[in-house]
């Protein structure tokens, strides 16, 4: 189970929307909150368009044992740096902590050799859950399964299964 971190970049779920907070399944013990003015640009009058069940891309602001965890999608300079609502049409799936580590490690051989195989969205959680679009369906669910697949790979059976797949 996820352990909110302050700080740690996550994806959460939209399971409510209770007055001016949003409440957000981030694969914890509890549920994150969420201000509606908590985004890049709004007000009391320019709300975003937040919707239950929407895929929310965003980091902790408080994350301690003794408080709800607060998440946020603003940088400290209020920008919204990737952070908000995340596209609808892409698919959903989780990983260990550990291969999300490895992921989100600069210069990550992994993602450099599955770009070059199709142009694909990512957004990686540190809870664990990573979103991925690509131009079609099958084009998604292979990055899915490629991506699933590495934590048990070796770099060279992953070089060897990402060739069979480009054709070379």
């Amino acid at each position: 189970q996820y352990v909110p971190v302050k700080g740690d970049h996550v994806i959460g779920i939209v399971t409510a929307k209770a007055g001016d907070v949003f409440k957000l399944d981030v694969g914890g013990s509890e549920q994150a909150s969420l201000s509606y003015l908590a985004f890049e640009g709004a007000t009391k009058r320019n709300r975003p368009n937040v919707q239950v069940g929407d895929l929310i891309y965003g980091q902790f602001l408080v994350a301690n044992k003794d408080m709800e965890p607060e998440m946020v999608c603003i940088d400290s300079s209020g920008r919204s740096s990737g952070m908000g609502v995340i596209g609808q049409d892409g698919f959903l799936f989780k990983v260990s902590l550990g291969l999300i580590r490895k992921l989100l490690a600069p210069k990550c051989e992994i993602i450099e050799e599955l770009s070059q195989l199709y142009p694909f969205e990512l957004v990686l959680g540190m809870n664990g859950r990573i979103w991925v679009k690509a131009k079609t369906i099958q084009q998604t669910l292979i990055i899915v399964n490629i991506l699933e697949a590495c934590e048990y790979m070796t770099a060279e059976q992953r070089k060897q299964a990402l060739a069979k797949l480009s054709g070379n």
